[in-house]
């Protein structure tokens, strides 16, 4: 996982340093909105969360939830999590998030999450990795 966040990271240039914390407390706050969400079984305002990219992967919010319950169980549901490092630079953040799930076994997740036309931030993607089988 730390070899990941280290690619990510060498691809986010880091900002200045108010701009960067101002972009990485919008993305915590996306990311745990989602995940609250996740957690109400809401598939539409999670959605709403996703990037361009993750709709044309997914046409619709119970499609996309769908997949989550399915590929991405200990984000949709978990014990706990907690933020780790971020990076921030030209709209993107890569944030660590440190997540046990329902079954108390560790995870890293990796989420980007990529500014929108409109200024908002969007989650791009998210990479899942069971603590001890990572890079």
């Amino acid at each position: 996982m730390r070899a990941v966040f280290l690619l990510l990271s060498l691809h986010l240039a880091l900002a200045s340093p108010a701009f960067a914390a101002d972009d990485v407390a919008t993305a915590q706050s996306i990311i745990r909105s989602q995940l609250e969400a996740f957690s109400h079984d809401d598939a539409v305002t999670a959605y709403s969360y996703a990037a361009p990219g993750i709709h044309d992967m997914f046409p619709q919010a119970d499609i996309f939830l769908g997949m989550v319950q399915h590929s991405y169980a200990p984000v949709y549901r978990h014990k706990s999590f907690e933020f780790g490092e971020a990076r921030a630079s030209d709209g993107k953040v890569a944030q660590q998030v440190h997540i046990v799930d329902a079954d108390g076994v560790p995870w890293e997740a990796l989420y980007t999450l990529e500014q929108e036309p409109d200024g908002s931030l969007k989650i791009s993607g998210c990479v899942l990795i069971k603590v001890g089988q990572g890079a």
